[in-house]
């Protein structure tokens, strides 16, 4: 039973020389996040497979209980939708193994046409998946947000293969419009969809997005503080992933969660 926090990203340029030292090589990067951080989201993945040797070198800069969420690359979930992508996915799993347990879970997000007549495929994929990872999936479809058939289907789908659904709350970034340029940015390409706060596995994996202003982001995140500690008296061990639109301030605003959600 224990909470993770982290961000979006480990290396972030407002970050150096303010948080994290400035230079700093490509291979000490991790190492310096993860003195604030004990999870992070690995997004990198998703727009290319990297070298059995690059993700060597993120678990030599992390401890054993570091966790990782590791998105699979795009060209499995959004241009072949988990269709015909046997070859592609055991090349990806063989370059991962090195993280060993610093691999939390591996992120399927899907993109927002994928919907309520494509979870067939979505179980079938499920099903071929090897048992010895945990698995997660982000849907955007508004569908499984605002039906609540759909939203049953899909859960279906995945407490039957043990699967964690991952929700991005981005219901507070979008009460009022943006103000900044980063918050513009966000504006176009955040999914805006209904909050859902319920976990379906013992490890369940939360996205917010805040705002620029941190006193907004804070007062934001207070449903999650409360729905965190819940999960942990229940047992559960969850992972938080604190997201603005800039992420000037996120290492210290994903200490400032972690810290809260200990207090409460």
């Amino acid at each position: 039973m224990r909470l993770h926090v982290g961000c979006a990203m480990w290396a972030h340029p407002p970050w150096h020389g303010r948080f994290l030292p400035h230079p700093l090589a490509p291979g000490e990067r991790l190492r310096a996040y993860a003195s604030w951080c004990n999870a992070v989201e690995g997004n990198t993945t998703f727009y290319a497979t990297p070298s059995r040797g690059t993700v060597q070198s993120w678990a030599e800069q992390t401890e054993p209980d570091f966790r990782l969420v590791v998105k699979l690359p795009k060209s499995i979930t959004h241009e072949r939708r988990l269709v015909g992508i046997d070859d592609e996915l055991r090349t990806f799993l063989t370059a991962m193994e090195p993280l060993g347990s610093r691999m939390h879970a591996l992120w399927v997000q899907l993109p927002g046409s994928f919907g309520p007549a494509d979870l067939g495929t979505l179980a079938g994929f499920l099903r071929r998946l090897p048992t010895a990872h945990r698995y997660a999936v982000e849907v955007r479809h508004r569908a499984f947000f605002e039906d609540a058939g759909c939203a049953r289907n899909l859960e279906r789908v995945l407490t039957s293969a043990k699967t964690e659904w991952v929700p991005f709350d981005t219901t507070v970034f979008f009460q009022k419009r943006p103000g900044s340029d980063a918050e513009r940015d966000a504006w176009t390409k955040k999914p805006r969809v209904p909050r859902r706060s319920e976990a379906l596995t013992d490890r369940p994996i939360v996205r917010y997005l805040g705002r620029d202003d941190t006193t907004e982001t804070v007062e934001g995140w207070r449903f999650w503080v409360e729905r965190v500690t819940d999960w942990l008296r229940e047992g559960r061990s969850p992972t938080v992933f604190l997201h603005t639109p800039d992420n000037a301030d996120a290492l210290t605003l994903a200490r400032r969660f972690h810290d809260e959600a200990r207090t409460h």
